[in-house]
């Protein structure tokens, strides 16, 4: 269900961003709005973030195999960091392109049409980032949480769009190419953060300590544990893999520390959807 409602998500996605490139490429440049422009660059990015998005989700759908013991589920993370380094690039190309506008004094063109497209766009994406938000929220797919956020934002920045075409109509020309700028800085700075998260699930960062005193608070409930030694995790896909050792009293029987090894890894398990899998380590020791 997983896969099928991401899937789902990026189809929807690269229909509504060609639909939307498209008529922005041809007002922005019979209109010559850099604002629109940029806009229409970032569109272009989104088709290829929600194309990652597909490609990413169906590799990290597949199942674990013999070369791939853990499954395929850091393909999601690969994808996300492929999306983020395209949204970089194409905020620098934008920035390049205002700072040229801004001193060559290039004038926009007014027209109806710009405003038509920014309220299209704007309720487009807004419908998107609401589709996708439910669907991050659900499932905790960093694929879709870079789409969603990437709906959010362009319904903030067309909105900006939108500000500097009124603007033209009363021949104020500058709004345009700030508003161009600060749409690329955005694209870079959230693209930034995408690149982050990506790179730290792909560098094995360890779970939320929030996540591991809990655990911890857990296995220190039982009454039969000593002691706990040896604390390790490492993301596999969006859930993670975590191990650790536990001290128990060595005059209990080889079934009775495995049993209360067992009962722990239940309740984890139970308690914690980011965890799939516990290895839990028994070290008998002598209890006086």
């Amino acid at each position: 269900m997983r896969y099928k409602s991401v899937k789902l998500a990026s189809i929807f996605g690269i229909i509504g961003n060609i639909f939307l490139f498209i008529i922005k490429v041809i007002i922005g440049y019979t209109s010559n709005s850099i604002a629109m422009i940029s806009d229409a660059f970032n569109s272009g990015g989104d088709i290829l973030s929600s194309l990652m998005t597909f490609i990413g989700n169906k590799i990290s759908s597949k199942p674990a195999d013999d070369d791939h013991n853990l499954g395929h589920g850091k393909a999601e993370y690969i994808y996300s960091m492929i999306i983020s380094i395209v949204m970089i690039f194409t905020g620098f190309v934008i920035i390049k392109d205002s700072i040229i506008s801004i001193i060559e004094k290039t004038k926009v063109e007014y027209s109806i049409y710009l405003i038509i497209v920014c309220i299209i766009t704007i309720s487009v994406k807004f419908i998107l980032f609401i589709y996708t938000n439910i669907i991050y929220k659900k499932y905790n797919n960093l694929l879709i949480k870079a789409n969603s956020t990437d709906h959010r934002n362009d319904c903030f920045l067309t909105t900006c769009t939108l500000i500097s075409c009124i603007f033209a109509k009363y021949n104020i020309f500058y709004i345009d190419k700030v508003v161009g700028l600060f749409i690329s800085i955005w694209i870079i700075y959230t693209s930034i953060k995408i690149f982050k998260q990506s790179y730290d699930v792909l560098m094995d960062k360890a779970i939320d300590n929030e996540t591991k005193e809990k655990v911890m608070d857990i296995v220190n409930k039982n009454k039969n544990v000593k002691e706990i030694t040896n604390f390790n995790s490492i993301p596999v896909g969006y859930k993670y893999q975590i191990s650790f050792t536990i001290v128990v009293d060595g005059n209990l029987t080889t079934l009775e520390s495995h049993k209360i090894a067992d009962e722990l890894e239940e309740e984890i398990t139970n308690k914690f959807e980011d965890i799939y899998l516990i290895i839990i380590h028994i070290e008998p020791k002598e209890v006086n």
